[in-house]
């Protein structure tokens, strides 16, 4: 007689954790505030955000809110939730005794193939191909204890800001060197190749960080332009975003935050299955030191005017740090909402949003792309911080109606069904059946 055996296919809804999907469409949403400065501003906000965007009154307050409450914080839960995701596959397949490394590696195979469409053909901010390079990284680790992960996780986070921190120091030397000999020229000596090396190295480098009127205003003219022009703007940063910053700046938060979820997960925490009091340390903590620590880096990077050699060095390290214990406190908050049973009308709606993540981060693009590029209403650059927020939360509200509305009368969202069809390589059912008789 042969062994009975149940295949794994998609997960069924009964088996989803409701929980997970909430905090999943919760930080979903919530990335969008960040992201929209990335659709709709000039790149150089990111190290400078003076640059533009309007930075007074309304449009300061709109940045110090979102750099508080949202910056990395949002992120970091969405992150961390992958990781969670791969130990749920796990148990999922050990309570059948089947394996799963074949699906899981065809499964992040199609993600980076997402994501280099994603960032290459639409959005230079992609994220998916980061994660699915990270996602490579773990299925060896599935089966380690929660202290291990944690721990590999933490140490991964510090080993990002180390390097950080170097390049910091390096912009510094390269700088300090390239001034000497500047100093050198207007004495009027003559300078060695390698002073030489070091103003032409400086140039190159700082070149990288220019926030200049003019090039704020060639790029503002460029998505003012069609699709090619767009294109041909776009190809190299997404080259880069997917390359050097991947390295020496992405990589590591993730893949660290994706260790430190794969923990979280075995001990019960997105499942909202640990006790209030456990949710209101992971709250009075992650509030009560990481949004001081938060906020000290804000005023510290106005303090030294958006310079970017400070920000490598350690301005930028108090949010990176800060953030994953703010983005803690979040999720404290949304796991006793769900404990609770309070605003459930809320919740079923973030739930439908969480389910549907990867459709609701694409049609972020979709929509914001439309909103802001030439080819569409053309209004890159033209509205200003707290007008953007204010498109943010008209966004929420449309994915608030519409995510519960499709999941009616559909299984998966249209993005996750490819993703599900491509893994299993089969198609997979899409429409309810209708059980009404």
């Amino acid at each position: 007689m042969q062994p009975s055996f149940t295949p794994l296919g998609p997960v069924a809804v009964s088996e989803r954790i409701a929980a997970v999907d909430v905090l999943r469409g919760f930080s979903l949403l919530g990335i969008l505030v960040i992201n929209i400065d990335f659709f709709a501003l000039p790149s150089s906000i990111y190290f400078n955000p003076e640059v533009w965007g309007g930075f007074s009154g309304l449009n300061l307050l709109s940045w110090k809110f979102g750099s508080l409450f949202f910056l990395q914080k949002m992120m970091a839960i969405f992150s961390m939730l992958f990781g969670a995701g791969l130990v749920l596959m796990n148990q999922r397949a050990e309570s059948v005794k089947r394996k799963f490394g074949g699906i899981y590696y065809r499964r992040i195979l199609w993600l980076l193939l997402f994501g280099l469409a994603h960032g290459y053909l639409f959005w230079h901010g992609d994220i998916l191909f980061t994660y699915a390079v990270c996602g490579l990284l773990l299925f060896p680790l599935r089966r380690r204890s929660p202290k291990f992960l944690i721990g590999l996780g933490i140490f991964i986070l510090l080993f990002g800001v180390f390097i950080q921190m170097g390049s910091g120091w390096f912009f510094h030397t390269v700088k300090k060197e390239a001034m000497a000999a500047q100093a050198a020229v207007k004495a009027g000596e003559v300078l060695s190749s390698e002073q030489k090396g070091a103003i032409e190295a400086w140039e190159e480098m700082s070149s990288g960080f220019d926030s200049s009127a003019e090039k704020v205003a060639e790029e503002i003219e460029t998505y003012h332009g069609g699709y090619l022009d767009i294109f041909r703007h776009r190809f190299p940063q997404t080259l880069m975003m997917q390359t050097q910053a991947l390295i020496f700046m992405v990589l590591w938060r993730v893949l660290g935050l994706m260790l430190l979820g794969m923990g979280l997960m075995k001990l019960e925490v997105f499942s909202a299955e640990r006790s209030k009091r456990f949710y209101l340390v992971f709250i009075i903590v992650g509030y009560g030191i990481g949004l001081p620590l938060c906020a000290y880096g804000i005023n510290s990077l106005l303090k030294h005017g958006f310079d970017f050699i400070y920000r490598f060095k350690i301005g930028g390290h108090y949010n990176y740090l800060g953030s994953v214990l703010v983005a803690l406190g979040h999720t404290g908050v949304v796991m006793l909402v769900c404990k609770s049973g309070i605003l459930s009308w809320l919740t079923q709606r973030l739930s439908a949003v969480g389910r549907m993540a990867l459709s609701n981060y694409l049609l972020h693009t979709l929509i914001c792309t439309t909103i802001f590029y030439g080819y569409g209403l053309g209004l890159f650059g033209r509205i200003q911080r707290f007008g953007l927020f204010m498109i943010v939360i008209a966004i929420w509200i449309l994915q608030l109606i519409l995510s519960p509305l499709w999941l009616k009368h559909f299984r998966f969202g249209p993005a996750e069904w490819l993703w599900r069809t491509l893994t299993y390589w089969r198609r997979q059912p899409m429409k309810i059946a209708n059980t009404s008789t």
